[in-house]
C-alpha cells in the first residue's frame, strides 16, 4: 500500500484571509481558492494547507502544529510580526531555541533557531 502526503486541513473562521496570509508567511501559491483556499510549496508540489471554513472560535491550545528553522531566526520573527503574526506563551522558560508566534486566528506555531 502506498500513502502520499496530500495536505493539513486548518479549520478557520475566515479561511481566505488566514490562507493569503500563510501563502504569503512561507513564499507559497494559492493552488485553488473557490471553496476555501488550498496553498502549497509550488502548484505541482505537495504537501499542501487547506484552509476551511469554522464559525466556531479557537479555544484551546493546538495539539499539531509546524515547526520552522530559518537561517536566522531573529530576523525570521520580525519579519513574521511585521504581517501580522503575534507572540505567545505557552509556558515557556525563557530559555528554549524556538519562538513559539500565532497566525491571525491564534494557532501556534514555532521559529525554531539554526542548528548548531
Amino acid at each position: 500500500m502506498a500513502l502520499e502526503w496530500e495536505q493539513i486541513i486548518v479549520d478557520s473562521q475566515d479561511p481566505q484571509s488566514l490562507g493569503r496570509w500563510w501563502a504569503e508567511a512561507l513564499g507559497w501559491v494559492i493552488v485553488d481558492d473557490a471553496d476555501g483556499i488550498e496553498i502549497r510549496p509550488s502548484a505541482d508540489r505537495l504537501p499542501g494547507i487547506l484552509f476551511g471554513n469554522d464559525s466556531g472560535a479557537k479555544q484551546v491550545k493546538n495539539r499539531v502544529h509546524p515547526d520552522f528553522r530559518p537561517d536566522d531566526q531573529q530576523a525570521e520573527v520580525e519579519r513574521l510580526l511585521s504581517l501580522g503574526a503575534r507572540r505567545a506563551d505557552v509556558g515557556q522558560t525563557g530559555d528554549e531555541p524556538w519562538v513559539v508566534l500565532l497566525d491571525p486566528e491564534g494557532n501556534e506555531f514555532c521559529v525554531l533557531s539554526n542548528r548548531a
